[in-house]
């Protein structure tokens, strides 16, 4: 399982001054949901139009299944970058017949694809009496009809309702259980956390962070803290958030426990009565550092 499909060396993308893809590197292995996480501007869409040679690179590389993209490569992969083109006065089921006609795919993969979005009730309505979520479901039909082995998803909740979101998620595990390889970009933590395996953050395209979603957990905050008080030793360790308490020179380094902060022990000090004459985060979980990334466009 092992095996690379995609992987990108020093890729570059500028436009006039503006670098929208910094020298990214990237590895994505067969199997995996790998997220592209970033605030809009960070160059996700671009890399991914890059990827599917919709724009040149400015420098740098990448190569699909261990050799540079051609035409026979890119059938390999669906994707689903921006609203594809479907006509409003044909049914769901007639828009994916012309589909598999323009793609050379075999129409025979029609009512698996129509069941895998849950979609096979309303194959035979007109698109034009589609919801949002089922549009957006519909344009995923469309990319996997040729069967691909890898499925490009470009912020693919945008606009939908926490429903049509769930949907989507529950649809982009199923895709992924049938064995294919789903590399999806979006602006959301949450998003990525409940979907992905692997990811990467990018920020004004270039690369922050790359690892397993489960490590987002991990990596507690660690706060330091000063007050002129005796017994602060003793408070600190009353306080329900604190993990490991260590003391150097003074200062208090207290770890927090998952999903406490520093607003939460400075808040626990002063209805104690105590006030700190220093408190700092030294050490932001992942999850606090993504976050700040990510409300960083906005």
């Amino acid at each position: 399982m092992n095996e690379v499909v995609l992987s990108t060396h020093q890729l570059t993308k500028n436009y006039g001054k503006l670098c929208a893809v910094n020298q990214l590197n990237l590895e994505v292995k067969r199997g995996q949901i790998f997220g592209m996480l970033g605030p809009n501007g960070s160059g996700k869409t671009t890399t991914l139009g890059m990827l599917m040679g919709v724009t040149n690179p400015s420098s740098g590389s990448f190569s699909w299944f261990g050799e540079p993209a051609t035409h026979h490569t890119r059938k390999k992969i669906g994707a689903v970058l921006e609203h594809p083109i479907f006509y409003p006065y044909l049914s769901g089921q007639k828009n994916l017949e012309l589909n598999a006609m323009i793609k050379g795919a075999d129409p025979k993969n029609i009512p698996k694809v129509l069941k895998t979005v849950d979609l096979t009730l309303r194959k035979d309505d007109k698109y034009r009496t589609y919801s949002l979520g089922m549009k957006q479901r519909l344009a995923i039909a469309s990319a996997l009809v040729s069967d691909p082995i890898i499925l490009i998803l470009d912020e693919p909740t945008n606009g939908l309702d926490p429903m049509g979101i769930a949907e989507i998620r529950e649809i982009v595990k199923r895709i992924a259980d049938d064995g294919k390889t789903i590399i999806l970009a979006s602006h959301l933590l949450d998003e990525v956390q409940k979907v992905c395996t692997q990811f990467a953050v990018l920020r004004k395209g270039k690369l922050m962070h790359s690892g397993p979603v489960d490590d987002v957990g991990k990596g507690e905050e660690t706060v330091e803290v000063m007050a002129y008080h005796d017994d602060l030793g003793v408070l600190l360790q009353e306080f329900v958030g604190s993990g490991l308490i260590k003391k150097e020179n003074g200062v208090f380094q207290v770890m927090m426990k998952d999903g406490f902060h520093s607003q939460d022990l400075n808040r626990f000090l002063f209805e104690k009565g105590i006030v700190t004459s220093h408190l700092t985060t030294k050490k932001k979980s992942l999850e606090k550092q993504f976050l700040e990334i990510l409300a960083e466009a906005h």
